[in-house]
């Protein structure tokens, strides 16, 4: 009960203090000044402790031509973040979530304390607290947030850590009883004038987190966070108003970094419906590229825009605040997203830390584990499988087999990059890291022959606006299928068979699954419908004993699940 009367204090203090603020700094327009202030807002996402430049498919931006360009990488985004806000006089950074979990190695070794210590010399001046920054807890958030070294491991990175300089927000995350989890906003000052920013968390940021990691935390609607919110901060006189919101569009075309082929989905629908209030939004998320300018209620335009991930934009929006009104000048406002590239000097204070990040993680990440014969790729069929995907669940499968496991079934969201072949085909346990980072443990259910068929109908699941949000499970080889798209939701999987034989919906089978979908996460709430539940082991262990057992692993087939429609 003490955290949460602490929480509650440290809300009404900040908007105290920002109402004090205000009275104190209200004479300013009477100086003889120009008649607005300028000011860059620049925001990164999705970060996902990244020190080095990203692996893979996300070592690259696209430009509106076609062409690739190397980018990303903890040391070029603060030498970034540094000359853009060295071409201004005023500037304020913001994160919009995701800054950690589902790390890479020499950040995760070490519990994401050098990714906390990259944004403390960025000079962060707000973030959005993203779902995954949720992965070990809400405790572990706290710690990370206020300091001190882990309660198992100890601090990790050097003797002492000292958590976030700045402040971590979701203004629609509270404790079960309803109390603030965190803070809903910040405001910030630029010549005495206050700049508010509110963030919101995924509203069903239950269901892409275990139960442990969300344990008496709910997640309210962000529409309603966002507008209640703003209305408070515009009782305070707080005018200048930007959203984080930790909720991304998927756009239709990529035509580069400054295009908006975004034409529907949640975040712009909130974008057309939030608050007139807001001046500026910044999206995360859907690890894309954008910037957009859509109406408010009011037919006001406002950005929205996005900056891919991974540290490989940085996304800037400089605006004009009116010094008598103390509100963004919406016309004269310009955005543009500026790719991360690898042709200025990289920050020489960041590369060490960095550096010295990997070298540390390197001695274990170097250890090879296996040999590939082809690349294990995300790249989907249009079944849905991969072969990354169906090489995982023939892991999992084969670390149930000892439990009676008989189908093992993943979700492609764990899947977080690609095994590529290294030198000699190599693939080390960095990778492994790489593609599995959550640490999930394996359980073997028992479950009907009638669950399992909801199960994968549940790959389909119906949104409030009439379409539906698609995420095919990556099958073992055990497990076969016809799936049809043009049917209803509901009926969409037949000819499901196990081992080559018809299943039979009255029929026990054991099924191995991470423990993330045995709770329901993702809305594979099927599989809670369930029986002697046991633990096999993890992920990540599973994955690379079968790459080592079954060295050198060739890519598999994607021929499990048979489209028909």
């Amino acid at each position: 009960m003490r955290r949460r009367t602490a929480l509650r204090t440290a809300v009404m203090a900040a908007g105290l203090a920002t109402t004090l603020a205000i009275s104190v700094t209200s004479g300013l327009s009477a100086q003889a000044q120009d008649s607005a202030v300028s000011v860059r807002l620049l925001a990164f996402n999705d970060l996902h402790g990244s020190l080095e430049p990203p692996p893979g498919v996300r070592s690259q931006v696209e430009h509106a031509d076609g062409s690739l360009v190397p980018a990303g990488g903890a040391a070029y985004l603060a030498a970034y973040v540094a000359q853009l806000r060295g071409q201004a006089t005023r500037s304020l950074l913001y994160s919009v979530g995701d800054n950690w979990g589902s790390s890479s190695l020499e950040s995760a070794m070490f519990h994401d304390e050098p990714t906390v210590q990259l944004l403390n010399r960025m000079g962060v001046d707000a973030s959005a607290i993203g779902n995954h920054e949720l992965d070990e807890g809400y405790t572990e958030f706290r710690r990370m947030q206020t300091g001190g070294c882990h309660p198992v491991d100890g601090c990790r990175f050097g003797n002492t850590f000292a958590g976030a300089n700045f402040p971590l927000l979701a203004a629609n995350m509270e404790f079960d009883d309803g109390v603030p989890a965190t803070l809903p906003f910040t405001v910030d000052y630029v010549e005495g004038i206050p700049v508010g920013v509110i963030a919101t968390m995924p509203a069903d940021t239950a269901t892409m987190v275990t139960p442990e990691g969300v344990g008496g935390l709910r997640f309210t609607d962000e529409l309603t966070a966002v507008d209640r919110t703003a209305d408070l901060l515009d009782f305070f006189g707080v005018r200048a108003i930007v959203l984080l919101l930790h909720k991304g569009a998927e756009p239709v075309a990529d035509n580069g970094p400054n295009s908006c082929e975004v034409t529907s989905g949640p975040a712009r629908d909130l974008a057309l419906r939030a608050s007139p209030k807001v001046d500026v939004i910044f999206t995360a998320d859907s690890h894309q590229q954008y910037n957009c300018s859509f109406p408010d209620p009011m037919g006001n335009p406002r950005v929205m825009m996005q900056g891919a991930s991974h540290g490989r934009i940085v996304s800037v929006v400089d605006v004009s605040i009116d010094r008598t009104t103390r509100d963004v000048l919406r016309d004269r406002a310009s955005a543009f997203n500026q790719v991360v590239t690898h042709d200025i000097p990289p920050d020489p204070d960041v590369q060490a830390l960095a550096d010295s990040a990997t070298a540390q993680a390197s001695r274990i990440g170097a250890a090879r584990v296996a040999s590939l014969s082809g690349d294990l790729t995300r790249d989907e069929a249009s079944s849905g499988e991969s072969t990354l995907g169906n090489v995982v669940a023939d892991a999992q499968l084969a670390a149930g087999s000892g439990y009676g496991a008989q189908v093992a079934l993943t979700n492609p969201g764990g899947l977080r990059e690609d095994l590529l072949r290294g030198v000699d085909g190599a693939v080390t346990y960095g990778q492994t890291y790489a593609a599995q980072p959550f640490g999930n443990t394996l359980e073997v259910l028992t479950v009907t022959g009638a669950v399992l068929k909801a199960a994968l109908e549940q790959q389909f699941q119906p949104r409030g606006d009439g379409t539906v949000t698609e995420r095919i499970l990556a099958p073992s080889r055990s497990l076969t299928y016809a799936l049809n798209r043009s049917a209803i939701v509901g009926e969409r999987i037949s000819d499901l068979q196990v081992n080559g034989e018809p299943v039979d919906p009255a029929r026990p089978y054991r099924v191995a699954v991470n423990k993330f979908l045995a709770d329901g996460g993702d809305g594979f709430d099927a599989f809670r419908t369930r029986t002697e539940a046991v633990h096999s082991g993890c992920d990540l262990d599973a994955l690379t004993t079968y790459l080592g057992a079954n060295s050198p692993v060739a890519a598999p087939n994607i021929d499990r699940i048979t489209v028909v429609g």
